[in-house]
């Protein structure tokens, strides 16, 4: 059984919900008794995962930097849970690159999915949340929304985004919606992997204070505590979860 009682029955909907952060916070909330639809634009992934897990309501399959995508994956949303109660924005993709190695293209896409779909997933989802005065919407922003490092240029500039997206929406909706950010750190996800060699992995844990890179089950716990009415005092805030990184 799950351990925030309020969460029983809420229709919450994740993006990025086939992989990592979004995955382990999927399972998350249907753990605690809550109707959870993901989104992704991977179909392979989706499906594997609708398969392996029964709890979930349904999968939707769009690319959240398409308007049209995102309008038709809410309108689906609408037939399957009339509406929703909770958002997790959580999509987003990064390339490992120099600056001056970084297209236009690039830049435009990178932003385009990490920012942009923020934007316009929050824009429907708000607007259903609107109808019953309630909800609560919360983004994957990162630690490198908050501070420099190299090599992310369009990554960082898009997180930092989103973290003044989430403390926007947070004055302009209250007092009726809590809006916040989480910003993990270095966490262990497929996008990571993908990104880093064993030795670089090792390299960034000696530099974390926790030496370790986070679960992406300890993220959900933070997702799964501010969608919660134990937060109900915490909206526009951005999050650090970093084992002390930014300390």
């Amino acid at each position: 059984m799950g351990r925030y009682e309020d969460l029983i029955g809420k229709r919450v909907v994740i993006t990025g919900g086939a992989s990592g952060i979004g995955l382990a916070t999927a399972k998350r909330f249907a753990e605690e008794g809550s109707k959870v639809v993901i989104i992704d634009w991977n179909q392979g992934a989706l499906s594997t995962v609708l398969n392996k897990n029964k709890k979930f309501l349904g999968g939707i399959i769009a690319d959240v930097s398409s308007v049209e995508e995102v309008e038709s994956a809410f309108a689906q949303i609408d037939e399957l849970m009339n509406g929703l109660d909770v958002l997790i924005s959580n999509a987003g993709i990064s390339v490992r690159k120099p600056f001056l190695e970084i297209t236009y293209e690039q830049w435009n896409q990178v932003l385009g999915i990490n920012l942009g779909g923020m934007f316009l997933c929050a824009k429907e989802a708000i607007k259903r949340m609107e109808r019953q005065k309630s909800g609560v919407v919360l983004f994957t922003a990162s630690t490198n929304g908050m501070e420099g490092h190299p090599f992310y240029a369009d990554y960082n500039a898009s997180k930092a985004g989103v973290i003044l997206l989430a403390k926007t929406l947070a004055k302009e909706f209250a007092p009726w919606l809590r809006v916040n950010a989480v910003c993990p750190g270095y966490v262990l996800t497929p996008m990571q992997k993908a990104e880093y060699t064993p030795e670089m992995l090792e390299e960034v844990n000696q530099s974390i204070p926790l030496k370790r890179h986070a679960d992406p089950e300890e993220i959900a716990a933070l997702f799964a505590f501010l969608a919660s009415s134990e937060s109900s005092y915490i909206t526009g805030s951005h999050i650090p979860i970093d084992g002390g990184e930014t300390a």
